[in-house]
């Protein structure tokens, strides 16, 4: 059974809680190890505030690297069926044989820090024919984006709740949902090995 994708509890913790809808689209809620979701928490929010307190400014990329080479690992192992990438820099951008877009179309899932009122995690969950990135943004809202071409999606729990046009993260500037400077931009691909499609198991990855 799958589990709808969760929204954060606080200001900070946007970049576990992406982590774990990233877990929540790949499996089923009876294949998620506990041991996963503990340790999701136990990495993340390691940024101190101005003020000193611990995960006031949310979760560093070092922490995130580390968790993509965890739950790497934990996958080795054999605890799971996941597999993980760990994008940096020039590798995170949407072009037409990227690492980015190619895990999409593939049923993987993906981890991006972007832009949105400051530094931001979100999970994206796929692309469709018309260039439009399935989005779940774990930070509630409760009136519509006033972003052009974004749309707000209620119908969808289990997977996305924003369409986001591809064009709105390649800009390198600090507008909602933007990549932005393209050496500081991150990712983490995840993939369920056994639901992942390839070039051997369907034709349609091929198109």
């Amino acid at each position: 059974m799958k589990n709808p994708l969760r929204y954060q509890l606080s200001e900070y913790d946007c970049g576990p809680t992406s982590m774990l809808n990233a877990l929540a689209f790949l499996f089923e809620r009876e294949d998620i190890p506990p041991e996963a979701v503990r340790n999701i928490m136990l990495y993340c929010l390691d940024c101190y505030g101005s003020d000193g307190v611990s995960g006031k400014s949310g979760t560093s990329c070092a922490a995130m690297m580390f968790l993509s080479n965890w739950l790497n690992g934990f996958g080795k192992i054999g605890r799971l069926h996941i597999s993980t990438q760990y994008l940096s820099g020039p590798a995170v951008n949407f072009g037409q044989n990227s690492r980015l877009r190619d895990a999409l179309r593939c049923g993987g899932a993906a981890v991006v820090r972007l832009h949105f009122d400051g530094e931001h995690y979100v999970t994206l969950t796929g692309i469709d024919e018309n260039d439009m990135v399935r989005v779940f943004d774990p930070y509630y809202l409760d009136q519509p984006l006033d972003t052009d071409g974004v749309q707000m999606v209620y119908d969808h729990p289990c997977e996305y709740n924003r369409l986001v046009p591809r064009p709105c993260f390649e800009r390198e500037t600090h507008e909602v949902y933007a990549l932005g400077e393209i050496d500081t931009r991150e990712a983490i691909l995840l993939f369920n090995d056994q639901t992942r499609l390839t070039a051997e198991n369907t034709i349609e990855y091929m198109i």
